[in-house]
């Protein structure tokens, strides 16, 4: 009995699906939005009209309703965000959710923490559910992100909203090694998240990878991923998706820009920039402020602001990886006080999202690169946001302090700019973005290059960690567009490198003489009743004492303009003294100067021209001419002595060839002659040896062709030595004698 009722439920389950839909497209179709409109502008639903079908023809609209139920999503749906608890919507919610529903295409901006998120995932969710998509059907959604981490947060947001539903979803992301897996059930999946590199891998890897159905693209940070960065991956991806698509971009600074859209073949997108009539361009919570440092002083400066908000989450960006890592590394060794984290992109995936999740459960300050810039949502808020390094742009910006005074949390946040990057406050305020200039208490910075330059010393992988940031900043600047902020030639990186610890400024090839260097001076070593070894306890045991300083941020942070800029430069000067002695300049060599020649003299001191030297002896000194004929007798008579000396020369080396072998031809005789008598035993002669055994012992006859033909005649009285009669018996002497007499009678 219980098999035909578990199939009479499913067979209802199905019917009450089949139903809903058709009640779905109905709302859609019947209360679609004009095009163009903004459904921010409608007022909202009242509160005593009931969502969804009013009676037998007509439904509620549901363009500018401000909660989730009132929308014509599916239960399924509906129940996922209760469970998360999400109720009211965000304006970009209420903006784009109208349009996206009814499958039109959407280039949605707004301010970071405003809730994009779900803006494009309940789209994706309604639209595979209304088409009544399954596992056989293929892949119906990808949703590409421009990083690893944003992916993996949209990921499990995915989950958390999408969990009644029967979809089946993976996340697709590099720095991991299971790509044969992935192959394996890739094909099966509704719902691909993932990173452009990593899809574009299947694509051209994975057989039978189907995009052909695709019903919706969804581009998370769209102007990242529209960048050159991207630009190549990106078209790859493009040219293998159908055109038929509902497509979503979604980012806090939307591109508008005709090329880039015209690549995505967007059909007639609602363009919807819900906070461009906002007073500002970030969230109205964040207090935003920035202060004017020079180079030299950031690594002090940093320490200090530290050393102050020893309670409080704090996110420091930086500009390249090899920053992050000496700066990690470094304060590390110092122990501010605070648990410290670092995070980049040469990191593999797996520790990347370790350190992440760690960040977000635990109050600590992590250094990060702009990996980190761009939607990512940390669990607790971020108190603080630093930015060491100037941004690259506006929009750097503004995803850098999106990260803190999220939704309806508060944030602060703070920015080091150069007096060369005066230029980006200008545009920071064209953007409509309130950031306040503050001046810091110079008296309660505390100057760490001391200690660094100890540090570097003790620690060579530290040291070659300064060199290798020293010199990637620097490229970084070098390598920026906007040369109205990013000037290399106005940075002094000799005072740069003294707040690294560095002995000396590392080469830096890739510009030369392009950058700006002091005229050379030698400092006076310090004192030793003022040296910072009085104040540095024992750094390898991480106990420190750099002073008194109080923790109260006003202390720190001090918006009094009334002290003199001068009095500050000298307090500043006094904080940060010189640790080294500079290089000298090389002197260059005046290649115009007056050139000497060469004057010969003779034994009475009476100079002689240039060719007296090899001439003979002239008659009289006076004389200041070689006659011709004489040089070239002159040239003869050496030439013929030159002869005689090189006749000689070929003589003494064939004697010289001669002496070697018979020497080693007098060896070779005496060589088993001598090993026999080694052999013997008592010291026994020749005389006491048999016949026979002196015929074994018989010294070898040794023919040699080698030489040349004027030795050939000595080394046959050579041979003709080694065949004498000496060299044999005398009864051997005899018997050959009698054989000879006996061959010429016969």
């Amino acid at each position: 009995m219980r098999k035909p009722k578990s199939r009479r439920f499913r067979k209802q389950s199905r019917l009450s699906e089949v139903q809903e839909i058709e009640l779905l497209q109905s709302w859609i179709e019947s209360q679609k939005p004009g095009s163009g409109s903004n459904p921010l502008s409608l007022p909202p639903l009242p509160s005593d009209e009931r969502a969804g079908r009013v009676d037998a023809t007509t439904f509620s609209r549901y363009a500018g309703v401000t909660e989730f139920d009132q929308l014509p999503i599916s239960k399924k749906t509906r129940d996922g965000l209760r469970e998360a608890k999400y109720k009211k919507m965000t304006d970009i919610q209420r903006a784009s959710l109208p349009h996206s529903l009814c499958g039109r295409d959407i280039l949605g901006a707004a301010k970071t923490g405003s809730g994009k998120t779900l803006a494009f995932l309940i789209p994706v969710l309604e639209k595979l559910y209304r088409e009544r998509w399954s596992s056989e059907d293929g892949v119906g959604s990808i949703i590409i992100s421009p990083t690893r981490e944003l992916a993996g947060q949209l990921f499990d947001v995915l989950r958390i909203v999408g969990r009644h539903h029967g979809f089946s979803a993976g996340l697709l992301i590099g720095g991991r090694r299971d790509v044969d897996m992935e192959k394996q059930s890739v094909n099966e999946l509704n719902i691909l998240v993932c990173t452009p590199g990593r899809l574009l891998q299947h694509m051209d890897e994975t057989p039978n990878f189907d995009c052909s159905q695709l019903q919706v693209l969804v581009l998370d940070e769209a102007d990242r991923i529209l960048d050159v960065g991207f630009k190549k991956t990106l078209n790859a991806i493009l040219s293998q998706l159908p055109k038929h698509r509902q497509t979503l971009l979604f980012s806090a600074t939307q591109t508008k820009s005709v090329q880039d859209l015209a690549r995505l073949s967007l059909k007639d997108p609602e363009y919807l920039g819900v906070h461009e009539e906002s007073v500002t361009a970030t969230p109205s919570r964040l207090q935003q402020t920035a202060m004017i440092v020079p180079l030299e002083q950031k690594i002090d400066m940093l320490w200090s602001f530290i050393k102050t908000h020893l309670r409080s989450r704090i996110l420091v960006f930086l500009s390249s990886c090899k920053q992050v890592k000496f700066v990690y590394e470094a304060f590390k060794k110092l122990r501010p006080g605070i648990p410290l984290k670092c995070l980049h992109g040469r990191m593999k995936q797996a520790k990347r999202m370790g350190i992440y999740s760690e960040f977000c459960d635990q109050q600590s300050l992590l250094f990060s690169t702009d990996v980190a810039a761009r939607g990512l949502d940390f669990n607790k808020a971020v108190d603080w946001v630093v930015q060491v390094d100037c941004p690259e742009d506006v929009a750097s910006y503004i995803h850098r302090v999106g990260r803190t005074a999220r939704y309806q949390s508060g944030g602060r946040s703070v920015l080091f700019v150069m007096p060369s990057e005066m230029k980006i406050l200008e545009k920071l305020n064209g953007a409509k973005i309130p950031i306040q200039v503050i001046k810091a208490n110079t008296k309660r910075i505390q100057a760490v290059s001391e200690l660094l330059k100890e540090l570097l010393a003790k620690y060579p992988n530290i040291n070659q960690l300064a060199q290798r940031a020293f010199i990637t900043y620097l490229r970084s600047i070098h390598i920026q567009k906007d040369k109205e902020i990013f000037d290399v030639t106005k940075l002094d990186i000799d005072e740069f490198s003294v707040s690294l610890g560095l002995p000396m400024p590392p080469k830096v090839r890739f510009l030369k003489d392009k950058l700006k260097r002091k005229t050379p001076e030698i400092y006076a070593p310090p004192e030793p009743e003022s040296s910072i070894e009085n104040e540095v306890l024992d750094i390898s045991s991480g106990k420190l004492d750099i002073g008194d300083f109080s923790e109260d941020e006003e202390n720190f942070l001090s918006t009094d303009d009334s002290q003199d800029e001068e009095k500050k430069e000298d307090e500043l000067g006094d904080v940060v003294p010189a640790t080294r002695v500079l290089k000298k300049k090389k002197l260059k060599i005046n290649v115009h100067r007056p050139v000497g020649t060469r004057v010969v003299f003779d034994e009475e001191g009476n100079s002689l021209p240039p060719l007296a030297r090899v001439a003979e002896p002239l008659q009289s000194h006076g004389s200041s001419l070689i006659d011709q004929e004489k040089k070239n007798e002159y040239y003869k008579r050496m030439r013929e002595e030159m002869k005689k000396v090189d006749k000689e020369d070929k003589r003494l080396e064939q004697q010289r060839r001669r002496e070697k072998r018979m020497k080693q031809k007098m060896k070779w005789k005496k060589g088993p002659s001598e090993h026999e008598e080694g052999e013997g035993t008592g010291g026994e002669s020749d005389s006491s040896l048999s016949d026979g055994d002196r015929k074994r012992r018989k010294s070898k006859i040794i023919f040699d062709s080698d030489g040349d033909d004027d030795d050939r005649q000595g080394e046959g009285n050579e041979q003709a030595a080694l065949t004498k009669p000496d060299s044999i018996s005398l009864a051997q002497q005899e018997e050959l004698a009698i054989k000879l007499l006996n061959s010429m009678h016969s």
